[in-house]
C-alpha cells in the first residue's frame, strides 16, 4: 500500500503550458505516473508536447479524464484560485508547487477548504492539499506528482531490507538527502511527501503520520522539520500517544539567529520554543530517534529498524 497517490492515480497540471508545467509533465510522465491532461485557460482543445490534452478549466479536465489529483505550476498571483478550482472541480489531491504566494490568499484557500467533503461517490475522504512551495509526492515506481528526482527512490518490492519507511518533510532537498541514505540502505519508502516551507500550508505533519499509522507498508516513519512554529513539537507529541512505529526526526536551523528568516517562508524563530533545540528536546521527549545532521539519517533510520548501516 501507500499513502495518498498510487498507479491508480490520474493527474493532470495546471500550468502545462509554461515551462515549469511542461517540463515537470514530461518527468512524471516519463517516470510512470498516469499524466491524462493539462489546464491552460485559452488553450483549452490543443494538446501539449506528450500529446496530452489541454481543457480551459479544471472541471472539463475531471469530467474527460476522470483525473483525482492535480500538481500546480501556476504563478503565485493566481496560485490560490488554481488551487480552489481544483477543489472546486472534485479533484482529491491538490499538490501546490507554486512558491510564493500571498499568505493572505492561503488563508482564504484555508478557509474554503475547511470542512469539504467529498465531491464523489467513489472518494471517502475530503480533498488533500499538499504545499504550497513544497517538492511534491512520489509513491516510488507508482506516481510521482512534482518536481523531486524519482530514480533516488526505492519501492518497497524492490528493498533488499525488506523495511519501508514513508517521510514527511518541510524541505524539498533534505527529502531527497533521505531517500537516498535510505535506499542506499535497502530500505525502501511507501511514500515521501514535501509538505512545504510556508507558514499556512495544506496537508501537516499530524495528518501524514496519521495516514502512515495506518499503512501496513510502512514500517516506520522519518519526519524533517525545521525551525519556526510549533508543528514538529506538536507533531512528536501526537506521535507519542499514538504512533508505535519507529520514528526519526531532523530539525534544520540548529545556528539560525532569532527573528531572521532562514530559506522557507516559515522558518523564522519567534520565540524560545521554534528553536531548533526546543524543538529537538520535544522529540526526545517523545521517544522519536533524533538525527545529529543530515548526514545521518538514513543511518539513524536503519539502526531504528534493526538493521546495519
Amino acid at each position: 500500500m501507500s499513502i495518498l497517490v498510487n498507479s491508480n492515480t490520474k493527474v493532470i497540471c495546471q500550468g502545462i503550458t509554461g515551462a515549469a508545467g511542461a517540463f515537470h509533465t514530461k518527468g512524471c510522465l516519463d517516470y510512470g505516473t498516469q499524466m491524462v491532461g493539462g489546464v491552460t485557460p485559452g488553450k483549452g482543445g490543443q494538446k501539449d508536447a506528450n500529446g496530452l490534452p489541454i481543457f480551459n478549466t479544471v472541471h472539463q479536465a475531471v469530467q474527460a479524464t476522470a483525473a483525482d489529483a492535480t500538481m500546480i505550476f501556476v504563478p503565485p498571483p493566481f496560485a490560490a484560485d488554481a488551487i480552489m478550482e481544483a477543489v472546486d472541480a472534485g479533484i482529491r489531491v491538490v499538490v501546490a508547487i507554486t512558491e510564493g504566494i500571498p499568505v493572505q490568499d492561503m488563508i482564504k484557500v484555508k478557509a474554503f477548504m475547511a470542512g469539504r467533503q467529498p465531491t464523489s461517490c467513489c472518494c471517502s475522504t475530503p480533498p488533500v492539499l499538499i504545499g504550497p512551495n513544497c517538492p511534491g509526492i512520489i509513491t516510488p515506481g507508482q506516481c510521482k506528482i512534482g518536481i523531486m528526482p524519482g530514480y533516488i527512490h526505492l519501492p518497497t518490492d524492490k528493498a533488499a531490507s525488506g523495511k519501508s519507511v514513508g517521510i514527511i518533510s518541510r524541505s524539498g532537498t533534505l527529502t531527497y538527502e533521505a531517500v537516498w541514505q535510505c535506499a542506499s540502505r535497502g530500505i525502501g519508502q511507501s511514500t515521501a511527501v514535501g509538505i512545504g516551507g510556508d507558514p499556512i500550508k495544506g496537508i501537516n505533519f499530524i495528518e501524514c503520520l496519521d495516514l502512515f499509522n495506518k499503512d501496513p507498508q510502512t514500517d516506520a516513519i522519518i519526519m524533517i522539520g525545521e525551525i519556526g512554529g510549533s508543528d514538529e513539537s506538536d507533531a512528536a507529541a501526537w506521535a507519542k500517544a499514538n504512533v508505535k512505529k519507529p520514528i526519526v526526526g531532523f530539525i534544520a536551523g540548529r545556528t539560525a539567529p532569532a527573528g531572521k528568516r532562514m530559506g522557507h517562508a516559515g522558518a523564522i524563530i519567534s520565540g524560545g520554543d521554534d528553536t531548533a533545540q526546543a524543538k529537538i528536546k520535544n522529540l526526545q521527549a517523545a521517544g522519536i530517534h533524533v538525527a545529529d545532521s543530515p548526514a545521518t539519517i538514513g543511518q539513524t533510520m536503519a539502526r531504528a529498524l534493526g538493521i546495519s548501516a
